[in-house]
């Protein structure tokens, strides 16, 4: 990918057209960031825009509007919004265009399964998201971020009640990340996710830090702020939550992984027994993602507390529907034990979805 503003000369006209595909094809680049800034009193307007070099078309487009109060701190935000977006844009981009190659590489293999990854936390995909990564490690058996993939896969397994022995995943996922991190040490997604692992083997403080130090090595990376904030509610710290999911949101409002970070806060608010608010938050996360089980089985529990059986019931079937061996016994059988407050605080989850109607076993 190449940013517009590398094809600047000197005295060159700013409102001459630019031929995306030309530029494509002189510096052998399959997409073009272009943009522009104008100022206009203490304000700071941004557009950025991401372009197919191969057919001009437009991927995708931003517009930032910022106070100048601090220039350094705005500049920071805005890169740090466009790395997320253009992270998740060229997934996809290039999962597309992976679908028509006739030989995929390992690399072609890993946007598939990304792009799954990022579509839905259904059985079905997360199965479909690990195919491909294992395809791609055939290919290529030191491939990093394929790795991190099953291992991501996993871990999500074992901690959305998407597998019946969570163990196994976890063991799985410790293991694909044990081997990416000796081949790179200073991968942050891959020190998150053992965080995440670590959290759900009851090692929660190690994961704390596992989180922190991925933050330490890439300050942007958002999905590591969230998994902080479900982290806090697992020691009983439930009220914490919210504070680290708004500056994940903050750094990546439109992240694939956002409604995941949403339902965090639903679950602590659901903890804390501040139902009203866990609906609001759970209903926002499945506006983000309908695609996302355990936030419908979750929602049906905070409308059970607030007598609302008829939306309850409607929640569990919708959850059910998209995974149809979702039951009680799974979700007891959560790989992490956490305090005494996040225990307590689990079994009446428990109940709010017996009221529900979702199964026992």
């Amino acid at each position: 990918m190449v940013h517009l503003s590398t094809l600047e000369k000197p005295g060159a006209c700013k409102d001459k057209a630019v031929d995306l595909k030309q530029v494509g094809r002189e510096l052998n680049v399959r997409y073009v960031l272009e943009g522009s800034v104008q100022r206009s009193g203490n304000r700071l307007r941004v557009n950025a825009q991401l372009n197919d070099a191969g057919t001009g078309n437009h991927l995708w487009a931003e517009r930032f509007d910022k106070p100048i109060a601090d220039l350094f701190d705005v500049q920071d935000e805005i890169v740090s919004r466009l790395a997320n977006a253009l992270n998740t844009q060229l997934i996809e981009a290039e999962a597309r265009r992976a679908q028509h190659s006739l030989h995929p590489n390992a690399l072609d293999l890993y946007f598939q399964g990304m792009a799954r990854w990022n579509k839905s936390w259904t059985p079905e995909h997360m199965a479909q998201a690990r195919g491909f990564f294992e395809r791609a490690l055939e290919l290529d058996p030191d491939n990093i971020e394929a790795l991190v993939g099953i291992a991501a896969v996993d871990a999500a397994s074992a901690l959305l009640f998407l597998a019946d022995d969570p163990d196994v995943c976890l063991v799985a996922a410790e293991t694909a990340l044990i081997k990416a991190l000796s081949l790179a040490p200073q991968h942050a997604p891959a020190h998150m996710f053992l965080g995440i692992v670590q959290f759900a083997s009851n090692r929660v403080e190690q994961g704390i830090a596992e989180c922190e130090h991925a933050l330490s090595l890439n300050r942007n990376l958002a999905d590591a702020h969230g998994a902080l904030g479900a982290a806090k509610t697992f020691v009983g710290r439930a009220a914490e939550t919210e504070a680290h999911v708004q500056e994940a949101l903050r750094l990546s409002p439109r992240d694939e992984s956002a409604h995941r970070w949403m339902g965090y806060v639903g679950l602590a608010k659901l903890h804390l027994e501040a139902n009203a608010e866990a609906v609001v938050w759970f209903r926002r996360c499945l506006k983000a993602n309908p695609n996302y089980p355990i936030a419908y089985f979750q929602l049906a529990a905070a409308l059970s507390f607030l007598g609302e059986l008829d939306g309850a019931r409607t929640a569990a079937k919708a959850g059910l529907a998209l995974d149809p061996t979702f039951t009680i016994r799974r979700f007891r059988g959560f790989p992490i034990t956490g305090d005494a407050t996040f225990r307590v605080a689990g079994k009446r989850v428990m109940q709010g979805m017996r009221m529900a109607g979702i199964p026992e076993s």
